[in-house]
């Protein structure tokens, strides 16, 4: 098995990687309301956790490259939970700052690794920040971009090593993400 880190929050035990496909595809999720492109199929994972506002359910969706000594990037992620009425919400300014402040420093607390950057990324009007952390000695980094959404919070996420902290693989994940608006939304 591999550990995998979703910095958010958990790390998740995950199973072995599917089949690596050599071109990318959009993925959509209708239930999860995005869309992305990436480097083969994701396996999608759900966890509930208790937490101070409630039970969440986080869903993840993964691929993890076979040929891990060749590929750009050890993991791409997309996770989302929806937070109860009244919690989260992508217009309530003052309340985002402290989560995306508490969630960046949650993430790079859970791997004990160091926030190298951050900065604000917004999606279609959507608040959001960008972050980069490397961690075990520095020698691999993750890339997050987490962004609210109404009460949905999304983390998109690659996973790599220090030597191929800079490459187009993850910025292509990260940049094709999009937020499918709802019906009449």
């Amino acid at each position: 098995m591999r550990i995998v880190f979703n910095v958010m929050v958990f790390i998740s035990l995950l199973g072995p990687a599917a089949a690596q496909s050599g071109d990318w595809q959009e993925v959509r999720s209708f239930d999860g309301r995005f869309r992305v492109l990436s480097p083969g199929p994701l396996t999608e994972k759900t966890d509930t956790m208790t937490t101070p506002v409630g039970e969440l359910t986080y869903h993840t969706f993964f691929y993890q490259p076979e040929e891990e000594q060749k590929a750009d990037n050890l993991i791409y992620m997309v996770s989302y939970c929806d937070y109860p009425e009244g919690a989260l919400h992508s217009d309530s300014t003052e309340l985002l700052q402290e989560f995306f402040d508490a969630t960046i420093e949650s993430a790079r607390f859970s791997v004990k690794g160091d926030l190298i950057y951050e900065s604000e990324r917004k999606l279609r009007g959507y608040p959001g920040r960008f972050w980069r952390i490397h961690y075990l000695d520095g020698q691999a980094v993750i890339k997050t971009w987490g962004l609210v959404a109404d009460n949905r919070y999304y983390s998109i996420q690659t996973v790599t090593l220090k030597n191929r902290g800079l490459n187009p693989s993850s910025d292509r994940f990260l940049d094709s993400f999009k937020v499918i608006r709802r019906e009449g939304g």
